[in-house]
């Protein structure tokens, strides 16, 4: 009997899924392609049209600072001339002295031009000691000033001037901190030859000084100003926030301390709901810029025409001179001011980044944000997002070696501009520009040394490396011969003939078109 084979049916093929259809694509109008495209476009080009430019930040860093200083005489001149009336003085009295406190300003900003930033570093220490001797001076009784006037001891009078150790030293722990953080490595934190922990504890002393001077706001400025440095020597935002949880801290008990500051906090608080109760106490000032802000509407009152200069306000030409500019030149005389910080923010930043090396980096990037953090906290608490402090606007506030202070520290950042690789570059191939040549300023030279003649130059960092190495790796090769031993090896070297080397035999599998036969 045969078997039966079963019938075998032909397997279809599986059905083709169906493609996965994709969402839709957003529509794009043609419009906001356009714009971004031109934008990304006008980025480039703006950013190829700086970095053909090698003395930009240079022209730009001082250009922006004598506008600033020249606004701040004009300012001054217009929000002093009630104030010199009083008594037997002359209504030229504060624009004549504002004008020779510039001056020297300038002086010092051409001084500091002068001054390579080698140097500078070579003395920050001397510089920073200085400053905290002064801080202790100022609070001996008979040499501090001011604790009757603004209730802060934190002045010294020398010859009609005011000299205000606490910017000093501000400008003094930039330097210093530069000097002792560059070139550490931010991962060991606590060894001693890393200098994060000296840097700390001579902060520390400096804000602990200007804090019993009674001068909250210098205090909380030199806090910003150190917090900065820290971040830019590469300290982890971990710690930076246990700073500033300490800060905090600080300022809980400060307010719950009693007395004018605690009530400037709460007056603050008040400011931000509109609630201004005591206009005629505590919260007098703040009103009073409030009302001149409003009064100077877009365009302004014109200048010369502002109200409130006219014994409304009391610092019109100190901590609120922001306000006097906001009535006298309106919205848009404000926002140049305020462009015109960020624009010295940018170019000191472009600069610390274009600099020859990590101090000069440091030094350029914190001095800036010192300057530029001040601005902006003026001009906080003058239109009512921070509690008044009482410090200054910087280069357009009256004040006396304050500003020459801050010229000079300008001047230093303006010398590491010149310093730049390519503005060094520029000025040896083309020569100086016509501000060093009316100033007589020398050219600058590269930060680097000369080992031996008729060798190019190396940097001190590639200098001084070989003197770290034969600890680990034993003498460099170099350091091994005496000077009689290398010229006799050199001329053992150029007495023998040059041969040419004889040619290699190059083998079958060497050849790249080799190829090997099917067996």
């Amino acid at each position: 009997m045969a078997t039966q084979i079963p019938h075998r049916t032909a397997r279809r093929a599986p059905a083709p899924r169906p493609a996965a259809q994709s969402r839709p694509a957003a529509p794009r109008s043609d419009a906001s392609a356009s714009a971004s495209s031109g934008l990304a476009r006008a980025i480039t080009r703006a950013t190829r049209w700086m970095e053909a430019r090698p003395l930009l930040d240079y022209t730009m860093i001082r250009t922006i600072v004598f506008v600033l200083a020249g606004l701040g005489v004009v300012m001054v001149t217009s929000a002093s001339m009630t104030w010199s009336m009083l008594g037997d003085s002359s209504v030229w009295a504060q624009p004549l002295k504002q004008a020779i406190v510039v001056g020297l300003g300038v002086v010092a900003f051409i001084v500091a031009l002068q001054i390579p930033p080698r140097i500078v570093q070579r003395f920050s220490f001397a510089l920073v000691a200085l400053a905290i001797a002064l801080l202790v001076l100022v609070l001996i009784p008979g040499i501090g000033t001011g604790a009757a006037q603004v209730g802060s001891q934190s002045w010294i009078s020398v010859g009609g001037f005011q000299l205000q150790p606490s910017e000093l030293a501000r400008v003094a722990i930039c330097v210093w901190g530069a000097s002792i953080l560059a070139n550490k490595d931010p991962r060991y934190l606590l060894e001693p030859t890393n200098g994060f922990v000296p840097f700390v504890a001579v902060a520390g002393v400096c804000m602990t000084l200007i804090t019993v001077q009674g001068d909250l706001g210098m205090a909380l400025s030199f806090a910003v100003v150190v917090a900065f440095i820290l971040i830019f020597a590469g300290v982890s935002w971990n710690l930076i926030g246990i700073f500033a949880g300490v800060a905090v801290v600080g300022l809980v008990f400060v307010m719950a301390a009693g007395g004018y500051r605690s009530h400037r906090f709460m007056v603050y608080f008040d400011a931000l709901f509109g609630k201004f109760e005591d206009t005629r106490g505590v919260a007098f000032q703040s009103h009073q810029g409030f009302l001149s802000l409003a009064d100077g509407g877009l365009f302004g009152v014109g200048l010369g025409q502002s109200r409130a200069k006219w014994f409304y306000l009391p610092e019109a030409k100190n901590d609120f001179i922001f306000a006097v500019i906001g009535e006298e030149l309106g919205l848009w005389g404000g926002l140049l001011v305020i462009s015109l910080f960020f624009l010295l923010m940018f170019f000191g930043l472009r600069t610390a980044r274009r600099a020859q090396n990590q101090f000069q980096a440091l030094l350029a990037a914190s001095l800036t944000t010192s300057v530029v953090s001040q601005a902006f906290i003026n001009i906080g608490y003058v239109v009512g997002l921070l509690p008044v402090t009482g410090i200054q606007l910087p280069m357009i506030s009256a004040g006396g070696t304050s500003a020459v202070i801050t010229l000079g520290a300008m001047g230093l950042v303006a010398s590491v501009a010149r310093h730049e690789p390519d503005a060094v570059s520029s000025m040896q191939n083309y020569g100086r520009p016509l501000f060093d040549r009316l100033l007589l300023l020398r050219e600058p030279t590269p930060a680097v040394e000369r080992p031996q003649a008729n060798e190019p130059d190396r940097s001190a960092d590639t200098r001084r490396a070989p003197q770290s190495m034969p600890g680990r790796y034993g003498v460099p090769v170099t350091a091994r011969r005496t000077s009689p031993q290398r010229e006799q090896a050199r001329r053992t070297h150029a007495s023998q003939p040059t041969r040419s080397p004889a040619p290699r035999k190059v083998s079958r599998r060497e050849t790249p078109h080799s190829t090997r036969r099917a067996s």
